[in-house]
């Protein structure tokens, strides 16, 4: 998108189940009656054309170390490698991004400091910045991730959910106009 269109992005970090315990819980328990066959499908079909593969994904990681090492990463210059990283470990390789040493690991591999992360993550150190975007999240009434916030300085938009790229086009070519 940044090619085409001159837009600036700011990634915040969201837990969306703050509830999930520490050792994760299965899709199915969490999601009871829900298609997680039919989910990863339409994942892996809407993923395809950029290069994205899902793997048969069947638990849910707490997220709150990896969203607290997303915002060492983040203050480190580092983010978007380190998402990225992040994404493939948990999305393809299926691993759990609840646990310390897949986070230095994954943050090994983006040339981060791991034991500045290490000891930032033991200290809370992001705790605060986490839950005040939390804080943000419910006051912006978001109920769904990943959610997607544009504003142009007159006009703003939202996009919830994993969307086609083509929604993402259309609005910020209807943000142009305004």
């Amino acid at each position: 998108m940044k090619k085409e269109f001159d837009i600036e992005d700011q990634w915040v970090s969201f837990e969306l189940h703050p509830e999930t315990p520490l050792e994760g819980i299965s899709l199915a328990d969490r999601f009871p009656g829900a298609d997680i066959e039919g989910m990863m499908a339409h994942l892996n079909h809407t993923g395809a054309p950029y290069g994205i593969r899902f793997g048969e994904l069947k638990r849910l990681s707490n997220s709150k170390l990896a969203l607290q090492a997303g915002e060492f990463a983040q203050d480190q210059g580092a983010f978007h490698q380190f998402h990225d990283l992040l994404f493939k470990t948990y999305f393809t390789e299926l691993k759990d991004i609840g646990r310390i040493d897949v986070l230095l690991d994954a943050a090994g591999q983006a040339g981060l400091d791991i034991s500045a992360l290490k000891a930032a993550l033991e200290n809370g150190t992001y705790l605060p910045r986490l839950e005040e975007a939390g804080r943000e999240a419910r006051r912006q009434e978001v109920s769904a991730i990943p959610a997607f916030f544009f504003h142009n300085g007159t006009a703003g938009h939202r996009i919830v959910g994993a969307q086609p790229f083509q929604v993402f086009q259309n609005t910020l070519k209807k943000l142009a106009q305004t």
